[in-house]
């Protein structure tokens, strides 16, 4: 079950949290998804007046990694372009002893309806040509790629196509799975893509297999995982970042002819397993790694040393996840194994590159497990995202500011930052992706399948 708590300080709020308050260790608090406890006979269930969209779809096997797949339906969708259509990849966690079912997940997920309108607005939304399908059932199509390992991460990269062709906007779509075994295998999912919309297309037993093996990594399994994404003059050549827990980062490119050559020196710097890889929103070169001995590096693979350029201490523990900022791009988030969080001003690394501590710009701790995911908001440079281990996502406007009154106004409200907008629940939630082409919404997957949902609050 889910359930949404809408952050923003306001007076409808103040009422509801006022009439909602319960008696907890004596104080009168608000209840917080993951922060207070619930009671053996109480159950959470979502509070559909927070959500503009609410869907909840569930896979054979748990898929703790993602990613959201760009399609031909267009840019920039409106709020209230619904049903919601969304393509997705995802590697699957089976239970043990049944490693041999683990698949890629190739996923169109059609008939995402808006929820009921509430009775005030019935008027305004009565002209919409969508009404009919504000309570049909979501549809979940799968193309399924056997694998056969579990898929720790998976990651999507897509080449732009010339062809005008509205069907077929990409020319190609990889993925990169990291397993369990260590491997890292590639795969063309173009064709399964294609058949979703093209009646009468057949895979084959060819097309299901990798076309590509990473085997650098030998029996170390890893979690980080990056395709270098296109940017501006340059060329849409498919670029991947391997991570593994020794602290080995391999660098893998493929030449025009499709051929891939991975690096036979591994970049090397960090003292303990590299969880995270993110490439430069801007910069083709350069990439960021996380790991869990607590620090954060900044590398160039023009280096003729394949050595960090820059190294920072982020955390007293684990650091899990990263978020470069595809807007502001000298912002970089990090997430901790405390459930803490902080966003960094790459500048002040670039003045200081020897200084080996630096301050965050913004620092949270809301959150009182692992930091399981982050990601800036598409279009907006100050919304990020983030999974916890509490089994929530949370999501923050980094641009909001209280005065010390209003600070002591909002003091005594569960110790609510005044930057969170909004708490989904989800149990065992892992990552969560925006979905790019449609304004606010979101994906997400842990134990309980995958989310599609947009707040009233982003």
């Amino acid at each position: 079950m889910e359930a949404g708590v809408n952050g923003r300080p306001d007076a409808e709020r103040e009422a509801e949290e006022a009439e909602n308050a319960m008696q907890i260790d004596g104080q009168d608090q608000t209840f917080m998804v993951g922060r207070n406890k619930l009671s053996k006979d109480e159950v959470l269930s979502p509070d559909e007046s927070a959500y503009e969209m609410l869907h909840q779809l569930e896979p054979q096997w748990p898929c703790l990694s993602f990613d959201v797949l760009r399609d031909h339906l267009g840019e920039g969708r409106a709020r209230k372009k619904y049903p919601a259509t969304v393509y997705s990849v995802a590697g699957t966690q089976a239970a043990r002893g049944h490693e041999k079912e683990n698949e890629i997940l190739v996923m169109k997920m059609s008939k995402l309806s808006r929820t009921s309108p509430d009775e005030e607005n019935s008027d305004s939304e009565s002209d919409s040509d969508d009404d009919d399908d504000i309570d049909a059932d979501p549809i979940l199509e799968t193309k399924r790629i056997p694998l056969g390992t579990v898929a720790n991460r998976i990651r999507a990269y897509q080449t732009p196509s010339s062809q005008a062709d509205p069907l077929q906007p990409f020319k190609t779509t990889l993925t990169a799975t990291m397993t369990e075994s260590g491997a890292v295998y590639i795969h063309d999912i173009t064709p399964h893509l294609t058949s979703f919309d093209t009646p009468g297309t057949t895979i084959t037993i060819q097309q299901d297999k990798p076309i590509h093996t990473i085997t650098s990594h030998k029996k170390h399994e890893g979690y980080a995982l990056d395709w270098r994404k296109p940017v501006s003059n340059a060329a849409h050549t498919p670029s991947l970042l391997t991570g593994d827990t020794a602290g080995n980062i391999y660098h893998t490119t493929a030449s025009p002819d499709g051929r891939f050559t991975t690096t036979p020196t591994p970049f090397k710097g960090h003292t303990s397993s590299v969880e995270e890889l993110h490439w430069s929103p801007s910069e083709p070169t350069v990439f960021a790694s996380a790991s869990a001995d607590h620090t954060v590096r900044i590398w160039d693979t023009r280096a003729k040393q394949q050595k960090p350029q820059l190294s920072v201490t982020a955390s007293s523990t684990d650091v899990n996840v990263l978020a470069w900022s595809p807007l502001t791009t000298y912002l970089l988030a990090s997430g901790h194994d405390d459930g803490s969080f902080s966003v960094w001003d790459l500048r002040s690394w670039q003045r200081a590159p020897k200084q080996s501590k630096h301050d965050p710009i913004a620092a949270f701790d809301f959150h009182k497990e692992q930091i399981t995911s982050l990601e800036w908001h598409p279009s907006d440079d100050s919304i990020l995202a983030a999974c916890a281990g509490d089994s929530t996502l949370s999501l923050w406007d980094l641009a909001v500011e209280l005065d010390d009154e209003e600070s002591r106004d909002t003091a005594g409200v569960a110790d609510v930052p005044p930057q969170l907008l909004f708490v989904h629940y989800a149990e065992g939630v892992k990552e969560a992706h925006w979905l790019p082409q449609q304004e606010g919404a979101l994906m997400c997957t842990g134990l309980s399948g995958f989310g599609v949902w947009r707040s009233i609050s982003v």
